[in-house]
């Protein structure tokens, strides 16, 4: 069965949240192309799900977070293949701290594999939830 782009983006956000990094890349085409707009260190698209497995292997390395996609919105468009999903990631800090990650995704699903995505990301929330803002802050000095 082909999933629908809806169900994609579900498996994507919720596989992010529980952290199976491993998974995720069979989500995308094999030749995909992927933006992050916002990037604080610039935007350099991923191509290949090559690509993106070594992406997603960074998450391997982060402290594990209690996290889960909230305010789910999903437009569908004129187009079957793309939808636009409004999202926050919601949990708790390493120190307990509630924090929320206003996300926005465009996404291009053919045959049920992500061939395209627009991820804007709020990353100094981002950043601030895993204890990273003054890596942040050198990184936007450099």
């Amino acid at each position: 069965m082909v999933l629908t782009p809806r169900e994609v983006f579900l498996k994507l956000v919720w596989g992010v949240s529980e952290g199976r990094w491993d998974e995720l890349p069979d989500l995308y085409a094999e030749q995909t192309y992927v933006e992050h707009p916002f990037a604080p260190s610039g935007d350099e698209p991923l191509r290949t799900r090559e690509e993106l497995r070594e992406h997603f292997s960074a998450g391997k390395r982060l402290p594990p977070l209690r996290q889960e996609p909230a305010n789910i919105t999903v437009h569908e468009t004129a187009d079957p293949e793309v939808i636009v999903a409004e999202f926050e990631y919601r949990g708790t800090a390493e120190g307990g701290e509630p924090f929320r990650v206003p996300c926005v995704f465009i996404l291009r699903v053919r045959d049920g594999k992500i061939i395209s995505s627009r991820d804007y990301i709020d990353h100094i929330s981002s950043a601030r939830r895993r204890g990273g803002l003054d890596e942040l802050i050198e990184t936007l000095r450099s």
